[in-house]
C-alpha cells in the first residue's frame, strides 16, 4: 500500500511581494512536510510597502480552480485567506459543501501597510456563509473587533477581556477560535484557543523586536492546516505552528527584503544568509 502524503489547500490571494498570502501558504506548508496546492482569488501588486492594485478573480475561475483541485488531489486540510468580496465568499463556501477535511479560515481584512483587502460588504457573508462551516477561525485583534461589530479601535490588554472577545468569536458558529495577541502591546505576546472539544489553552512567546512580520497571520494559520493534515489534533497543530512562527520571526531581519514590513523567514530550518 503507498503511503498518503500529507496535502493541504490554499484559497486565497496572490502577493507579489512573496511575504504573505498563497506564496506564504505554500512556503509554509512545504517547511512543515506537507504538499500544497492552491486556488488564487485575488492577484494583488504588492511590495512591503503597499498594496497598490487588487484584481478580484473571475468566480467561475475561483470556483474551476477548486473543483480541479478537489476532484483530482486528496486534499487533507484547507486554509482560507483573502476572499475580498462576498461574491468570493459565497463561491468558496459553496464549492467547500462537501470537504470532509479540516478548513482553516484567516479572515484576512488589512494588510500589514494598512490597506483593505475585505470589502465592508463581505463581513456579514463571511460571517453568515463561512465561519459557521469552519475547524478553525483565527483572527487577530482588529479583525475580532470588525467580527464582533465593535466600534472602538481599543487593543484588549487583560487576560479576562481577551477571553470574552474569544468566547464571543466562538459563538459565531466556528468549532474553535484562535485569537491572536500580536497586536497587543504587552512584553510577552499571547494566543488564545477556544475550541468545542478541548480545553482552553494559552500559548505565549516574548514579543520579538521587529518591524519584518509580514504574512505572520498567512503563514501562522497555514502552519496550523498543515499540522491538520497531518493527523495532529487542534492543540497539537496550534502549538507547533506556534513554535514554528516564532522561530520564524526571530529569523526575519536576517533576510533583508523590501524597504517596508518584511517578511517572516519561512525556511529558518533550512538555510539563512552568512554573516
Amino acid at each position: 500500500m503507498i503511503k498518503q502524503t500529507p496535502t493541504a489547500l490554499t484559497i486565497a490571494g496572490s502577493d507579489s511581494g512573496g511575504g504573505a498570502g498563497i506564496q506564504a501558504d505554500l512556503k509554509a506548508f512545504s517547511a512543515n512536510g506537507v504538499f500544497g496546492t492552491s486556488v488564487v482569488t485575488a492577484v494583488t501588486a504588492q511590495n512591503t510597502q503597499s498594496v497598490n492594485a487588487v484584481h478580484a478573480i473571475p468566480i467561475d475561475a475561483v470556483s474551476a480552480q477548486i473543483d480541479a483541485v478537489l476532484s483530482d488531489i486528496n486534499v487533507h486540510a484547507i486554509k482560507i485567506g483573502m476572499l475580498f468580496s462576498s461574491e468570493l465568499v459565497l463561491a468558496v463556501a459553496n464549492a467547500l459543501k462537501h470537504f470532509n477535511g479540516k478548513v482553516v479560515l484567516d479572515p484576512v481584512m488589512i494588510a500589514k501597510s494598512g490597506d483593505k483587502l475585505l470589502q465592508d460588504e463581505a463581513i456579514e457573508a463571511l460571517k453568515s456563509e463561512l465561519i459557521p462551516y469552519v475547524d478553525l477561525l483565527t483572527p487577530n485583534l482588529p479583525e475580532a473587533e470588525v467580527l464582533l461589530g465593535l466600534t472602538e479601535n481599543t487593543l484588549v490588554n487583560s487576560s479576562e477581556a481577551f477571553a470574552a472577545y474569544t468566547q464571543a468569536l466562538i459563538e459565531l458558529g466556528a468549532q474553535a477560535v484562535l485569537l491572536k495577541g500580536g497586536h497587543g502591546s504587552q512584553s510577552n505576546c499571547t494566543d488564545l484557543l477556544i475550541s468545542r472539544e478541548h480545553s482552553p489553552k494559552r500559548f505565549t512567546a516574548p514579543r520579538i523586536a521587529t518591524t519584518n512580520t509580514h504574512g505572520t497571520g498567512c503563514t501562522y494559520s497555514a502552519t496550523i492546516a498543515a499540522g491538520l493534515a497531518k493527523g495532529l489534533t487542534m492543540p497539537e497543530a496550534v502549538d507547533q505552528a506556534h513554535d514554528y512562527l516564532h522561530k520564524a520571526i526571530c529569523h526575519a531581519d536576517s533576510l533583508n527584503i523590501g524597504k517596508g514590513h518584511g517578511p517572516v523567514h519561512h525556511f529558518h530550518q533550512y538555510w539563512h544568509i552568512d554573516d
